[in-house]
């Protein structure tokens, strides 16, 4: 699997938690880095972005040297990135998840509005799956964010429309007792369910779970049960981590939960 995003030097999110999910999902991870951030569990304070010609290289030293079973992109910082990376995968055909990266889970927003533009027009119709939260998919499908469970499906309809082949709406921003996302796809809608857990630490949430979905498209996994699994992964590493102590905002996630048992 490789992982195409920025890199979080607190280590729960971005590149370094796209590869923590590979490994304990049995994948080897490789990784082309995007972006530098200036972050720890409390915010996002600075961003570089990385030559977009430098990126396309990392890609393509990568997808010309190793076997690799599927693509997850996170957050790629510029336009210009963006386009470059779409340019780079129209060359390819292995299955790309994309995360749209555009608000952490502090709230920061880590993206311009010509970045999400870029997204929208160049990249959506490459990818196989994109996993936006509900105010991404709001911005991406330029409607109301979703306030229940029927407005995350209304959601993923739309964003579908707009040239992806699948979208995963992820209600986490909803609240209640029950963690609802939706995926629309060619064969309509699945609705995945989980017990919410109560844990302040969520901090690279949504980086792992695509990241858990490439990794199943890379051990060869229908769509659908590759987000499953993701999901379940996703819940356990929530639970486990309910309790840790790392910094002094919203924690990581456990990744390697399954060692520990």
């Amino acid at each position: 699997m490789l992982s195409i995003a920025g890199s979080d030097p607190s280590g729960g999110a971005g590149i370094q938690a796209d590869l923590k999910t590979a490994s304990a999902l049995g994948v080897y991870g490789a990784a082309a880095l995007t972006a530098l951030t200036v972050q720890n569990t409390r915010g996002v304070t600075g961003i570089h972005a990385v030559p977009p010609s430098f990126v396309a290289d990392q890609v393509r030293a990568v997808l010309a040297d190793l076997e690799v079973g599927a693509i997850k992109i996170g957050m790629l910082g510029t336009p210009d990135v963006v386009v470059t990376v779409a340019e780079v995968l129209a060359t390819t055909e292995v299955p790309v998840v994309l995360d749209p990266v555009m608000v952490a889970t502090s709230g920061d927003r880590l993206v311009s509005d010509e970045t999400v533009d870029a997204i929208r027009t160049t990249l959506l119709p490459k990818v196989a799956v994109v996993t936006p939260n509900v105010p991404e998919a709001a911005v991406l499908s330029r409607t109301e964010a979703a306030t229940d469970a029927a407005g995350l499906e209304t959601a993923a309809v739309a964003l579908r429309e707009t040239g992806a082949a699948a979208v995963l709406v992820k209600g986490g921003h909803l609240g209640g007792p029950t963690s609802v996302d939706v995926l629309a796809d060619a064969d309509g809608l699945r609705v995945y369910t989980a017990p919410r857990v109560d844990t302040p630490n969520t901090h690279g949430t949504g980086c792992s779970l695509s990241s858990a979905i490439a990794s199943g498209l890379a051990l060869g996994l229908p769509l659908r049960q590759a987000v499953e699994e993701a999901k379940e992964y996703l819940t356990e590493a929530l639970r486990s981590g309910a309790t840790f102590s790392v910094g002094q905002g919203h924690g990581p996630i456990d990744h390697l939960w399954r060692e520990r048992r």
